[in-house]
């Protein structure tokens, strides 16, 4: 299974940024983290980061086009842009949305996600555990699912 993990704004910065609320671990240590979780889990991971949200969209428009799952970190997007939203909505493999804190428990306007209605499921609040899960439940979903994977059915 190809699976790509994309993250929004700001998550470049991770282990500089508000360490007190997202942690030491780096965005390089990150991405090792991913790839090494994805490879034993027998997933073909590929991490992208961005902090336009246009670029974002073409991630998301090429993983509904090749039917890859997506692990999401949509960052501060995930509060308020709705053509994510829609993005996501058209994605034909699986999407798990993920936060490294939990969005709950912090500032009123971070406590939805317009992304999370089309997620097949939504991880926050576990630091960058949160992805290593994510790729546990994607691997484990398609090795349920059979040689199809899991993805759903394309847009009709």
């Amino acid at each position: 299974m190809n699976v790509l993990v994309l993250n929004g704004p700001n998550l470049g910065r991770l282990g500089t940024r508000q360490v007190d609320i997202y942690g030491l671990t780096s965005y390089a240590a990150l991405a090792q983290l991913c790839v090494a979780e994805g490879g034993a889990l027998g997933l073909t991971v590929e991490l992208r980061q961005t902090d336009a949200e246009a670029e974002m969209m073409g991630w998301l428009h090429e993983a509904a086009d090749t039917g890859a799952a997506v692990v999401l970190n949509p960052g501060a997007w995930s509060h308020y842009s709705y053509a994510l939203r829609d993005a996501c909505a058209l994605l034909t493999g699986p999407l798990v949305e993920v936060h490294i804190s939990n969005i709950h428990a912090r500032e009123e306007f971070r406590r939805h996600s317009v992304v999370s209605a089309v997620a097949k499921g939504v991880i926050c609040g576990l630091g960058v555990d949160g992805y290593r899960l994510a790729l546990r439940h994607l691997a484990a979903s398609a090795a349920a699912a059979g040689p199809s994977g899991g993805a759903r059915p394309a847009p009709g």
